[in-house]
This record gives structure tokens, C-alpha cells and sequence, in this order.
């Protein structure tokens, strides 16, 4: 079976996803670290309000969370 690749999600160069490339599915360990002091630094972000504090006034517990997204399966 053929050795599937994939692109780099840095430098988007092809690059092999098997045991045998040990940063994948980055092209090297440089890649990776990029990534890696992208997500420490907070160059990606996921849009939405900023969160306040674990016990701010807009918190929600987990399970208040799965109550409204999986209340319209519970729903008779």
C-alpha cells in the first residue's frame, strides 16, 4: 500500500504520514515548533467573546453546556 501524503500545514509542502516521519503531519521538526510558537503566542484564534474567568458571570458548567447542545436529541 502507498504511503499516503499530506501538505505541511505550515509550509504546505507534501510531505509523508507514516510512523517513519516523526513530526507529521508537519514536514519537519521546524514546522512543528512554528506551529507550536504560533498556538503559544496566541496567533490563532477561534472567534467569539473572550472568555472571562472560570467563575465569571457568564460561565457555564460543562454539563449546563451538553444540556443545550444535545437537548433536541432528548426531546420527545
Amino acid at each position: 500500500m502507498p504511503i499516503p501524503k499530506v501538505r505541511c500545514p505550515h509550509c504546505r509542502n507534501l510531505s509523508e504520514y507514516s510512523v517513519a516521519n516523526l513530526w507529521r503531519p508537519f514536514c519537519s521538526e521546524r514546522c512543528k515548533m512554528i506551529d507550536l510558537g504560533a498556538w503559544a503566542s496566541d496567533a490563532y484564534s477561534i472567534a467569539g467573546r473572550a472568555a472571562e474567568g472560570n467563575d465569571g458571570p457568564e460561565a457555564l458548567r460543562v454539563t449546563e453546556v451538553d444540556d443545550r447542545l444535545f437537548s433536541h436529541y432528548t426531546q420527545h
